[in-house]
């Protein structure tokens, strides 16, 4: 079996900001694998939240060629590297690979009939003007996820809402509240109907949730990664987001669902900001999900051809000349 490596840069419609900084480009990295004729890709998103880095990700995946050329298994790729960016894209690759070796497709592996699916689309954090410019574009999506800071939040979902009145609305914290600005904005965001707020305290701070009103659905992201991580989610959140890049792959991420669903917890699946390559396993695991939010090709002023294709937010089922 073959290793081939490569980094990639898709640029960005304009800029993706969240709490944490701006980008103008998505910034990833293909796994290729090759074996008897047939190959395999997978790609993944290095995230510095988690102290991952392109040139690290490609260190790890090039340390694992002499391992690779013995053959391996999706078992064995589980313990050849931690879960994170570089595992997902050897995993994902693996799984592309299967399809090809056995002239089949992901679907028929796994049994599953593929559906067309639904994805939020993000917008930007911004000022509630701009905010609500973006939104007033953007009202004819039925779904839309906002990205929000804490200071000025209230403002920005009320411009929202006032510029996509019909428009269902989720909003992603990324970690920055505290019990406080919470208690204060609960009220505000139910007026407001927001559906769902992700992950609006830090990944450290679960147990601020403890007996914590949530008249919201919470959802679970930068705390929650592989099955082991559902332990401490349990009670505290009602929905958890599956990110291949944070689960390691499609392996673990199935698993992942599969557990989060026997405790009764409701499904979202998400993305880093990437091509279609990189949505593609991921759109596997999103069928059946209460939530998608796969919008990384819609982000991009380019994209993967052929790349998924899109009907306003309605994504169609993956050509497998893409993936799988």
């Amino acid at each position: 079996m073959k290793l081939t490596l490569s980094s990639q840069s898709w640029p960005i419609a304009g800029a993706f900001t969240i709490s944490r900084g701006s980008k103008t480009h998505a910034e990833v990295v293909v796994v290729t694998l090759e074996e008897n004729g047939y190959r395999g890709r997978g790609e993944c998103v290095p995230y510095a939240r988690y102290g991952e880095s392109i040139a690290q990700v490609l260190h790890d995946l090039s340390a694992l060629q002499e391992a690779l050329e013995q053959g391996v298994s999706a078992q064995d790729i589980q313990q050849l590297l931690p879960a994170g960016a570089a595992r997902n894209a050897l995993d994902c690759a693996w799984w592309d690979l299967q399809c090809k070796q056995q002239h089949t497709s992901i679907w028929q592996l796994l049994a599953l009939e593929p559906q067309p699916l639904t994805t939020a689309y993000t917008l930007s954090l911004d000022t509630p003007d701009n905010m609500g410019q973006a939104a007033s574009r953007h009202a004819h999506r039925p779904l839309l996820k906002l990205k929000l800071a804490g200071e000025g939040d209230i403002a920005r979902v009320a411009a929202v809402r006032h510029h996509a009145p019909d428009a269902k609305i989720i909003v992603d914290a990324n970690e920055g509240w505290d019990i406080a600005r919470y208690q204060q904005m609960i009220p505000k965001l139910v007026e407001l109907n927001v559906a769902m707020i992700e992950q609006p305290f830090p990944a450290d701070k679960d147990h601020w949730l403890d007996g914590i009103e949530r008249p919201i659905l919470l959802c679970a992201d930068e705390s929650c990664h592989g099955v082991e991580s559902l332990t401490k989610l349990v009670g505290r959140y009602d929905m958890i987001n599956i990110k291949l890049d944070k689960t390691g792959g499609l392996t673990e991420a199935l698993a992942l669902k599969q557990a989060a669903l026997a405790q009764g917890m409701q499904i979202m699946v998400g993305c880093m900001v990437g091509s279609s390559l990189g949505m593609a396993p991921a759109f596997v695991v999103a069928q059946q999900a209460d939530v998608v939010d796969l919008d990384g090709p819609l982000l991009l002023a380019e994209d993967q051809n052929p790349g998924f294709e899109f009907e306003v937010s309605t994504m169609k089922v993956m050509s497998p000349r893409l993936w799988g």
